[in-house]
């Protein structure tokens, strides 16, 4: 009873160590051949299959596949079909169970309904170790095949050979694979034969159960490990071995379990698991040391209901069991000629042996519905949960989007009010400067009235480039000196008004051109990961598996990704993710930069001012604009 708790102990940290899904694809196929057709039937290779399956899919296997007595036709199938899945996958694992014959120097795995009459029908009954090494091949990290096939093969006691010179060999014979990250695990080693045990399982399966799946450990150890363990079960009489190369990293089957870095599993969760993982072991033991770990709560209750439905089935197999014998009894009454009552007697018993088998049976269905019931109730709970959690990242989510977007209208309006506050302050200073000037003209009563306005250039400079501000054509600041930005921001308002104002000078006309138009003339320019909105810049936010691409769009995350590139990959997606997840800033810069290579807008933190002094070059052409970065 302590081993078995100790078994399930392993067998539950394991579970533990293996719950969070690796970053590689791994898949298993597991063959147990027992129900040979012409020889006599081997007890373990269906338990064995059934034994390292289950030990893969608790390590968190992709795929596994357990195929158990196959004739030729369905194993030829089935390694066809594992090829294929094998072709995307990291990591590909063959376990094999059954018999197995060697002949002139190459191994040969036997189908169930293999004769093997000649030593010709090797070729034509089995499948050479080459064609599983084949199956495996497209895996891109690691290859391995485990064969516990090296049993006293009963096919060369009655096989005749053809040729007499032809070899037949005691066990498998060494091999060395050709295809690097390749291993070949044979449960004895080459020339010797496997122990199928005492037990319900091989000692090289159980060992491989033990010591396989622990979190990071590498190969080459744990199949040191299961070495041992077989040496010392056997009495050392069976060694098991390994060929094969790995590269110097460790190479583990079950990699070791990430550290959290997002929100923290609740308590209930590892209790879950291990519930799980009671359920599909399904024994009265098991059960019992669930409970002894765990003897309150909800998990609890439904363990103690599992324990019910396995008495119910005791009960009901040893009325099955005292009905067989009490018909037993009767027939050899009846054979025996014994008495009427004797006889009478025999079939009272029966009778009510019967009728307990009835009650057992009509218990276990009973028992049956009230286990599946709970179960149901379990799930509901869990699936209500994980409902509610999607709905609370939800709603967070919404919020802190609608906070960002918040505070970026509001500081997008306060620029506007700030260069509104500008513009109006500036024209109020022409209009008064306007005003004393009048005034000095009307003191004097001499000269004549003027034709021209008392606005400077610079004034009226300053003038246009608010109201291009406004319009949205200038980013700059506007300073009443006409640059070449300017400039090129005028020629920006002539081409989406329709106008036809000069570019080279700042005029009264011109000014009056720009008020005459009401709200956005020229179109909004944000920068890479944002969009226009009315009269801002937002940041666009796609939707989970989905990210910005080069042109503005949401384009989905590529599936593959080279192995080698993969670690490299981690830092650049957490990168993006925290820039992603930055609060919006408005955006101010809307200059486009060119030259001779194309045009494209200002990088963040610069700025763009004329190449040399002056506003234009000698031939009245602007001059040439560099971009200066802080």
């Amino acid at each position: 009873m302590g081993g078995l708790r100790l078994f399930v102990l392993v067998i539950l940290s394991i579970w533990l160590g293996c719950g969070t899904a690796s970053a590689e694809r791994r898949v298993a196929l597991v063959i147990g051949n027992s129900a040979y057709k012409n020889v006599a039937k081997l007890a373990n290779p269906t338990n064995d299959a059934a034994l390292v399956g289950g030990m893969f899919k608790t390590a968190g296997f992709d795929v596994v596949d357990i195929k158990l007595d196959l004739n030729v036709v369905d194993m030829r199938k089935a390694l066809r079909e594992f090829g294929t899945k094998a072709r995307d996958a990291d990591v590909a694992v063959i376990y094999y169970a059954g018999h197995g014959i060697e002949l002139d120097g190459n191994n040969y795995l036997i189908p169930t309904d293999a004769a093997l009459e000649t030593d010709t029908d090797v070729f034509d009954e089995t499948f050479p170790l080459d064609r599983v090494l084949f199956a495996i091949e497209p895996a891109k990290q690691l290859r391995l095949v485990i064969l516990d096939a090296c049993r006293d093969n009963p096919f060369t006691r009655t096989m005749r050979r053809t040729v007499a010179s032809r070899a037949i060999g005691r066990g498998l014979a060494k091999v060395e694979p050709s295809s690097p990250n390749t291993m070949i695990a044979f449960a004895a080693k080459a020339g010797s034969t496997a122990s199928d045990g005492d037990a319900k399982n091989s000692p090289f399966s159980t060992a491989l159960v033990g010591r396989l799946p622990t979190p990071g450990l590498d190969l080459r150890k744990a199949f040191g490990f299961v070495r041992d363990d077989v040496l010392k079960s056997t009495g050392y009489k069976q060694e098991p071995y390994v060929y094969g190369s790995l590269g110097g990293d460790d190479v583990p089957l079950v990699p070791v379990k990430p550290v959290a870095t997002g929100p923290q599993a609740s308590p209930q969760d590892s209790v879950r698991r291990d519930y799980e993982l009671a359920l599909q072991i399904g024994t009265r033991e098991v059960w019992t040391a669930f409970l002894a770990q765990y003897p309150d709560g909800f998990y609890a209750s439904l363990a103690q209901g599992q324990l019910k439905r396995i008495g119910a089935e005791e009960a009901r197999a040893a009325a099955v069991d005292k009905a067989r014998q009490a018909e037993d009894e009767k027939a050899r009454l009846a054979t025996e000629r014994a008495k009427a009552a004797e006889q009478a007697k025999a079939a009272a018993a029966a009778k009510a042996a019967e009728d307990a088998r009835l009650a057992a049976e009509k218990a276990k269905q009973i028992e049956e519905a009230k286990a599946a019931a709970a179960e149901q109730r379990r799930k509901d709970a869990e699936a209500a949960v994980a409902k509610a959690m999607a709905e609370k990242q939800a709603a967070e989510k919404a919020l802190a989007d609608k906070i960002a977007n918040d505070k970026a209208a509001a500081e997008a309006k306060a620029l506007a009010d700030k260069e509104a506050a500008e513009r109006r302050a500036a024209e109020k200073q022409a209009l008064d400067k306007q005003a004393g000037v009048e005034s000095q003209q009307n003191v004097a009563a001499l000269a004549p009235a003027p034709t021209q306005s008392a606005l400077s250039p610079q004034d009226i400079a300053k003038l246009v480039q608010l109201e291009l501000r406004r319009v949205g054509c200038l980013t700059a600041t506007a300073e009443g000196d006409w640059s070449a930005t300017s400039q090129r921001a005028l020629s920006t308002f002539n081409k989406f008004a329709g106008t036809k104002l000069d570019a080279k000078v700042a005029s009264l006309d011109t000014l009056d051109a720009i008020k005459a138009r009401q709200g956005r003339v020229c179109p909004l320019i944000c920068e890479r990961g944002f969009k226009a909105d009315g009269d801002r810049c937002v940041k666009i936010t796609c939707r989970a598996g989905f990210r910005v691409s080069d042109d503005n769009e949401c384009e989905k995350f590529p599936e593959k990704k080279p192995a080698a590139a993969r670690e490299d990959s981690k830092g650049r997606d957490e990168q993006r993710k925290q820039v992603e997840s930055a609060p919006v800033k408005p955006q101010a810069n809307g200059q486009m930069f060119c030259n001779g290579a194309g045009c494209r807008p200002v990088r963040s933190g610069c700025k763009l001012v004329p190449g040399g002094s002056g506003a234009a070059s000698g031939d009245g052409r602007p001059r040439a604009m560099l971009e200066i970065c802080n």
